[in-house]
């Protein structure tokens, strides 16, 4: 049996329709169905939801169709339909996800401003955890 390999993005022409999981640079999680793709990675997704997670929370918003940018594409992976309802987590509502992950994004950013202040207390010169190089 042989494989018809195709390179770059035309492999994904067999992902078409199929329910997906991708994870963008910035961060977020979203999980439609796949309806396009172009030489450039960029992706429509249909019935997209994004996905928050907060420890073992998480809630779903709905954001119907979505085009994504190639570049901004970080992990793109299939969702297993058998497995899909059978997570670990709680499904929260869609408040009580952003209110969870304002309260952790708070206290990420306290934790940030000690760990600063105990640098600077030690003659340390902090660095701006935003800051990444760019390759």
């Amino acid at each position: 049996m042989t494989m018809n390999y195709m390179p770059g993005t035309a492999s994904l022409i067999e992902e078409i329709d199929k329910k997906l999981l991708v994870v963008l640079r910035d961060g977020r999680t979203l999980i439609g169905f796949l309806r396009s793709i172009d030489q450039f990675a960029n992706l429509v997704l249909h019935k997209t939801i994004e996905r928050i997670h907060v420890g073992k929370q998480y809630g779903d918003i709905p954001r119907g169709i979505f085009v994504v940018r190639g570049e901004n594409v970080v992990l793109l992976g299939e969702i297993d339909l058998d497995n899909e309802n059978k997570l670990p987590l709680q499904q929260v509502s869609i408040d009580e996800i952003l209110e969870a992950q304002r309260t952790e994004q708070l206290a990420k950013q306290e934790e940030e401003k000690a760990k600063v202040k105990a640098m600077r207390e030690r003659g340390l010169q902090p660095q701006p955890s935003g800051m990444q190089e760019e390759f």
